[in-house]
């Protein structure tokens, strides 16, 4: 089995981005607050979107379940205040876990958080328990920037974070820690923004002591952990002189990467610094990447290929990559297709 565990509703009807647009005007001061109920996607709406793009490629590329979650760059925490966030993550959660209903062999959701600038953490428990107990989520995306680029919120090991860790805990969910929109025209949204808060976060967590009072927390930075694997000795010679123990003890018994990186070389560097234990894969696909490398003939996005064709790995971790970590580190994820008899 082969578990892509980094998958957005990048596809999604137009009548989404279209309810978002108004709401975005009345956020901005314009127009009244737009109706949820006035946005009507059917099941045939979401069966086309889905069927002729990721369904489709997860065929071609030979993936069996992606964990699929509202697309990210959408969430946009800084647009408007928590009332504005807490609508639009309930409509993208919901339809997420629609995709699911529709496809239950082959999707499992995950879910957005309504966070908002300023607003304390705690206020998304909500949201986070409804995905959980009533969608059936297996994870959320956790924002560590909010503000989309202005980098205000408290570091991800701040206390004002820990009502927010209990319920993982309490539900054996991971967190991915995924920014989203910049609105900062210097960050690219999918490019340095992404890559920079991966990065960020990392060290952030490599600071403190998150996991002395969490120690079953599970939090998972994608993208390969932007720039984490390429300065690993960096990083562990920081862990040394804040009097941190090495890395492998001090955070990879919480911390994992995903294999959302566009190329062979990084996938091999991945596999080479990270131990395997803390490798799943993913794709992002539909995602940030989307055209055909020249150099290959096959799309950026198409993970598989890399893992597949890495030296670093034996049959035995293949596994592990594609399908056993994911179904360890997502425990809801695993009692889901234990329960479908996969």
């Amino acid at each position: 089995m082969i578990i892509d565990i980094h998958g957005h509703y990048t596809t999604a009807h137009a009548q989404l981005g279209a309810w978002r647009d108004l709401q975005i005007a009345f956020a901005e001061g314009s127009g009244d607050a737009p109706d949820p109920a006035a946005l009507r996607i059917g099941d045939d709406d979401i069966r086309e979107t889905i069927e002729a793009n990721q369904l489709r490629l997860m065929d071609e590329r030979g993936s069996d379940i992606t964990v699929f979650s509202p697309r990210a760059s959408f969430m946009a925490h800084h647009i408007g205040d928590l009332a504005v966030s807490e609508t639009w993550a309930r409509i993208c959660n919901d339809l997420c876990a629609r995709v699911s209903e529709l496809f239950p062999d082959r999707f499992l959701p995950g879910a957005m958080l309504p966070q908002s600038p300023g607003v304390a953490p705690e206020t998304t428990v909500a949201e986070l328990t409804r995905a959980v107990e009533e969608l059936g989520a297996v994870t959320v995306n956790l924002n560590p920037d909010p503000s989309g680029g202005k980098w205000s919120a408290p570091a991800l090991t701040d206390r004002s974070w820990y009502p927010v860790y209990e319920k993982l805990v309490e539900y054996e969910i991971p967190a991915m820690i995924h920014v989203s929109t910049s609105c900062k025209p210097v960050f690219h949204t999918t490019g340095d923004h992404y890559l920079n808060a991966d990065t960020t976060a990392f060290m952030q967590l490599l600071k403190g002591d998150l996991f002395r009072d969490f120690p079953d927390l599970k939090l998972v930075i994608p993208h390969g952990g932007g720039a984490v694997p390429y300065h690993w000795g960096r990083f562990r010679g920081l862990a040394m002189a804040l009097g941190k123990p090495e890395l492998e003890e001090h955070l990879l018994g919480n911390v994992f990467f995903d294999t959302c990186v566009y190329h062979q070389p990084g996938i091999d560097l991945l596999t080479q610094v990270v131990p395997t234990d803390n490798i799943l894969f993913a794709s992002e696909m539909i995602g940030a990447v989307r055209d055909i490398d020249p150099r290959t003939g096959h799309h950026f996005d198409d993970t598989k290929r890399y893992v597949d064709a890495t030296p670093n790995l034996d049959d035995a971790e293949r596994a592990q990559v594609f399908a056993t970590n994911a179904r360890r580190v997502y425990p809801r994820l695993d009692r889901a297709l234990t329960a479908r008899g996969l």
